[in-house]
């Protein structure tokens, strides 16, 4: 169901309430901070984000519950930051340290809204149903390649194909392999390819993205076999009982490294860019810009096309240009 548009005066008015929220919220930070002046600023890592609340964990892996100070942006998971103690597991996180990258969507006022930072990876989650769209595929292994990450595509659910099924699916889903996406076969039901994710996401900071329904939360399950511990951990040192299950949560995973799980990226999009982005969005078509016969060539119908010249020679599959124009039409000059 298509989302209902905002008026310019509900706009103000949602803003107007933000603001009086962050500013009580910077009040409580400020007295908290006065209360306790001499205790020395600390890094940490942000592993749980409900509204308001943070837990922040040091460097010690103790994790501490933490306001934020308003000035200082919007923290997400994965975010490192300077933080300082203000009591027994309670702090407040005083300033963001520079992001390597971060994922964000559009909010209701089409400004960049973070998701989640410090990102190495973007695993694209698919199932039988509902149907795989290789449209939204490409619009999230644009945002991988815009961001500067790795990206894969892993199929969940496996069992559910017949072996004339799976092996349609295993080669409609090749081209992406071709072009340097590796794609894993994984079910939860029967451990198919697990191990395989597994050792992919070891040591890597991680975060699923995929359509309703694909299975994240049983994937999530399944490669955390402590999670309930580690949601425990987090619930008694901060105090936010079951909110910690529904709230932005970078795990730790038993192979290395984090897997971030955010309900944010359900409703995940990719937001309006330029078309020289898109372009070094497309990985098969990134070497060849500059090469067309005209600088503001569109790769449509223009003579003279370099990529267009890579699709007849096979070096470019043709529907991948397709949905490239697709998202060429909505972007910006």
């Amino acid at each position: 169901m298509p989302r209902r548009r905002l008026s310019e005066s509900q706009i103000k008015r949602i803003r107007k309430i933000q603001e009086r929220r962050r500013g009580r919220l910077d009040a409580r930070a400020q007295i908290a901070l006065s209360d306790d002046t001499e205790t020395s600023a600390r890094e940490g890592l942000v592993v749980v984000r409900h509204g308001a609340n943070l837990a922040v964990e040091d460097q010690s892996n103790r994790v501490f519950h933490c306001l934020s100070r308003q000035n200082i942006g919007h923290p997400v998971c994965g975010d490192r930051v300077v933080w300082q103690p203000t009591g027994s597991q309670q702090g407040v996180v005083t300033a963001l340290i520079d992001r390597r990258t971060v994922l964000s969507r559009p909010d209701y006022s089409g400004r960049e809204k973070p998701l989640a930072a410090n990102l190495s990876q973007l695993v694209v989650l698919l199932a039988p149903a509902p149907e795989p769209s290789e449209y939204l595929v490409d619009q999230y292994l644009v945002a991988a390649e815009l961001m500067g990450i790795k990206a894969i595509i892993a199929f969940n659910k496996a069992d559910l194909l017949d072996t004339d099924s799976l092996k349609g699916n295993r080669e409609r889903f090749s081209r992406y392999e071709d072009i340097g996406y590796p794609c894993v076969w994984i079910s939860t039901k029967d451990g198919l390819g697990l191990v395989t994710l597994s050792e992919k996401l070891a040591g890597e900071t991680s975060i699923l993205v995929g359509q309703s329904g694909v299975g994240k939360s049983s994937l999530v399950m399944a490669l955390l076999p402590d999670r309930h511990i580690q949601i425990g951990r987090l619930s008694k040192a901060t105090g936010l009982g079951r909110h910690t299950t529904s709230a932005a949560t970078c795990y730790r995973l038993p192979g290395g490294g984090h897997l971030i799980d955010s309900p944010g990226v359900r409703s995940f999009r990719l937001g309006a860019i330029g078309f020289s982005e898109l372009q070094m969005g497309f990985r098969e078509l990134a070497p060849l810009v500059g090469q067309c016969r005209f600088a503001d060539c569109r790769h449509d119908r223009e003579p003279g096309c370099a990529v267009k010249q890579a699709v007849i020679e096979g070096q470019i599959h043709p529907e991948r240009l397709a949905r490239f124009q697709h998202l060429a039409h909505g972007s910006r000059t």
